[in-house]
């Protein structure tokens, strides 16, 4: 397992997650066996939205003794009505499942302010007792963390910009990235958005990931499979599926994003997300599929690494994730941006021009570099 540092957190959390939502209403031998398989892989983070009681108690029974060697994302707000989740800002409804969940768990490592989508979620959350309540959860111990989950990528900014919040549980794929930020990506999951209406990354969502890299806030991902579509022949947007590898490898390439959260409820597709860990190069790429809908790419880097190999050995894609966070603001750089760019190690562009060759979407890679060097080497 590879592990990665959840933005300034001081955690370090495996690349791939699990979502556990897919054992909800299964037998509690299946929940322990799809979470024996993914503790046995090192995977350390997992998230648990669901607010019924039988499925939490299924998932805290088969950690056993074991419930400290994962960092749990747990819910506020993710209530049970009539047997269907449901999201409440009625402060005695939200307390009474929250602290259910302690109950069971202990404590919760990132308590998640839950669904965050609109202005509405925004006000509700955060003009009311509910942000109010979580900060006491934080500052009682209960939870060690205040995230949130969002869908809409200037919702989630608005989020941010709060001060509150640690890290995020974003859906990212690369159909959602598509999609202008005021579409509703629920219509994608339910086949009413075909490939016309997807174009190059929107640039609200490249923002937020790139905010989220500038203010180290760290991202896990939710829906990275679009909810199974874009694996399938017959929902997928683009002229051909993508793989469990590419989306896992499209989501993790993302600036501030540290994990993948997949939904599993067996062990068999447990193990088929983890072989993302030993997977080639080639097995991981998804830059020829992007290329099948309309290329408003042209010019933007995907971080897709199709100009590798370099003859220097220049990361060009995280050269290229940095520069996009250095442009959100030239004149106030984090150093830690400056530091991680660094670390590159990057010998001088040679100008040799074979990145510029096998770029797929027509990137002006040699001049990026030079500009990127001039902004981030101290």
């Amino acid at each position: 397992m590879i592990y990665r540092p959840l933005g300034n957190t001081g955690k370090d959390v495996s690349i791939i997650g699990l979502g556990l939502e897919h054992v909800d209403r299964k037998p509690y031998e299946q929940v322990k066996e799809t979470m024996d398989a993914a503790l046995a892989h090192g995977i350390n983070i997992m998230d648990v939205f669901m607010p019924g009681d039988e499925v939490r108690e299924n998932i805290a029974k088969a950690f056993g003794t074991r419930r400290r060697e994962v960092m749990l994302q747990g819910h506020i707000g993710a209530t049970d009505i009539n047997q269907q989740y449901d999201i409440s800002r009625d402060m005695p409804t939200v307390k009474k499942y929250f602290e259910k969940l302690l109950k069971l768990f202990g404590y919760i490592d990132f308590g998640m302010l839950f669904f965050i989508d609109s202005d509405e979620d925004f006000k509700n959350v955060f003009d009311t007792e509910f942000i109010t309540y979580a900060q006491q959860l934080k500052r009682n111990g209960d939870i060690h963390h205040i995230g949130f989950s969002s869908h809409n990528p200037v919702t989630a900014k608005r989020v941010i910009e709060t001060g509150t919040v640690e890290m995020m549980m974003f859906s990212v794929n690369p159909a959602f990235d598509m999609l202008p930020a005021d579409r509703n990506v629920f219509d994608l999951l339910e086949n009413k958005v075909g490939k016309e209406a997807l174009h190059g990354i929107d640039p609200h969502r490249a923002a937020l990931y790139a905010l989220c890299e500038q203010k180290g806030i760290g991202i896990t991902t939710m829906k990275s499979y679009g909810s199974g579509k874009l694996l399938s022949p017959d929902h997928t947007p683009y002229a051909r599926p993508l793989t469990v590898h590419q989306c896992t490898h499209y989501a993790l390439s993302r600036p501030a994003v540290a994990s993948v959260l997949p939904g599993c409820k067996t062990a068999a597709e447990m193990e088929q997300i983890i072989a993302y860990c030993t997977a080639t190069a080639a097995e991981r790429d998804y830059a020829e599929v992007l290329a099948t809908v309309r290329n408003d790419f042209r010019g933007n880097c995907v971080y897709c690494s199709h100009c590798q190999p370099c003859p220097v050995n220049i990361d060009i894609a995280a050269v290229h994730r940095y520069f996009d966070i250095a442009k959100l603001d030239i004149k106030n750089i984090p150093p830690s941006i400056k530091s991680h760019y660094a670390s590159l190690q990057s010998a001088e562009c040679i100008n040799c021009g074979h990145c510029e060759k096998r770029c797929p979407f027509g990137v002006e890679i040699i001049k990026n570099i030079k500009e990127a060097t001039r902004l981030l080497k101290d």
